[in-house]
């Protein structure tokens, strides 16, 4: 029987959760909830699930759900998920993990408590690419790791685009794009290099102050701009980049080196060519993406949404061993609270702490 769950959020919830438990073998999504009714409903209509609430603290407590998916903004997910815990149920919970790494440290603390299935979403890992890579690293192409860059630049924050949710410009409330889309790389990172131990960083916001539709203003406290450097316990050096206010930006660049062989992918944020090849090749070759699809692919949406579900029902499918007690390859919250370390570190980095130590 198909486990059934709950999503708590109608935004990347409807857009990418619920398309991806459907193509995933093993779940049903069968209810939503959000505090909008009126949008709720709408939503609730298209994806064709009549079962709706706008009351999350009953609707995590339900008994005839065995999985809350947490995909509310960032500020909501350490309450949801620590009720869901104690109320028995098995979560899901979007990256970033919460607002803080003091958040974070609790869900992990109330996870190992409840002794049920959790896992944080970084189903970047599961991109065709990615597993590809994962793949190849694993097998040895590197070797010892020498060096690692990821660049990524986008033009989401220039002042002639119109303005996202109030809350990710809001660092309090875990805005940002070192949170928001970086936190995908450092963590896809952290599972090919193991972990930093320190990291020197320069974090921004390029445009402090946006104007609202309706003349006032919006005082922007989260990041645009951040460039980090870590050292990895592995002796290996990383470099990450992000920025959100180039005009007409839209690029991605990964570059692994080790002894024994190099990575390199190049391409924009939805499509990227990877090279791969060992030291003692005559050089770098295309990289066949990996070849694996979910169960039910059918219910993937088209375009970078269904690029986001398609990867997700990847990660779903090798989460439901842990529904059997089962080891699994899925993110857990220890994983998520290490991203935010680094960010964390990265902050205080900025702040004037040079390099700063990864918290364990």
């Amino acid at each position: 029987m198909a486990l059934r769950v709950g999503i708590v959020g109608v935004g990347w919830g409807a857009h990418v959760q619920v398309p991806a438990y459907r193509a995933a073998g093993g779940f049903e999504p069968v209810a939503l909830c959000a505090r909008t009714p009126g949008r709720l409903g709408k939503v609730a209509e298209r994806l064709g699930i009549e079962d709706t609430s706008t009351d999350w603290e009953s609707f995590v407590a339900r008994d005839d759900l065995d999985v809350i998916s947490v995909a509310t903004p960032t500020a909501l997910h350490h309450e949801i998920t620590v009720a869901a815990l104690s109320a028995g149920k098995a979560v899901l919970c979007e990256k970033p993990l919460a607002t803080d790494p003091v958040q974070a440290r609790e869900m992990v603390k109330a996870a190992e408590a409840a002794g049920r299935p959790t896992g944080c979403c970084f189903e970047n890992r599961w991109n065709p690419e990615w597993l590809a890579i994962t793949e190849r690293v694993g097998d040895g192409l590197l070797g010892t790791p020498y060096f690692a860059r990821v660049s990524r630049s986008a033009s989401y924050w220039r002042p002639e685009r119109p303005l996202q949710a109030t809350w990710m410009y809001d660092r309090a409330q875990g805005g940002g794009y070192l949170a928001g889309m970086l936190v995908h790389d450092i963590d896809y990172l952290c599972t090919l290099l193991g972990r930093p131990t320190a990291v020197c960083a320069e974090v921004r916001s390029s445009i402090p102050v946006r104007s609202l539709p309706d003349g006032g203003t919006l005082e922007v406290t989260a990041d645009d701009t951040s460039a980090l450097l870590m050292r990895m316990a592995s002796g290996a050096l990383v470099v990450l980049s992000v920025s959100t206010v180039g005009a007409h930006a839209d690029h991605f660049r990964l570059e692994l080196f080790g002894a024994d062989g190099t990575v390199i992918g190049d391409g924009t944020l939805r499509e990227t060519a990877y090279q791969a090849g060992a030291a003692t090749d005559d050089g770098l070759t295309p990289l066949a993406p990996a070849e694996r699809s979910p169960a039910a692919p059918e219910h993937l949406p088209r375009g970078l949404a269904g690029h986001a579900s398609r990867a997700m029902a990847l990660m779903l499918e090798d989460w439901l061993p842990a529904f059997a007690g089962e080891p699994t390859p899925v993110p857990t919250f220890a994983d998520g609270l290490l991203s935010l370390e680094i960010i964390d570190a990265a902050h205080r980095s900025a702040e004037g702490a040079g390099w700063a130590e990864v918290r364990a």
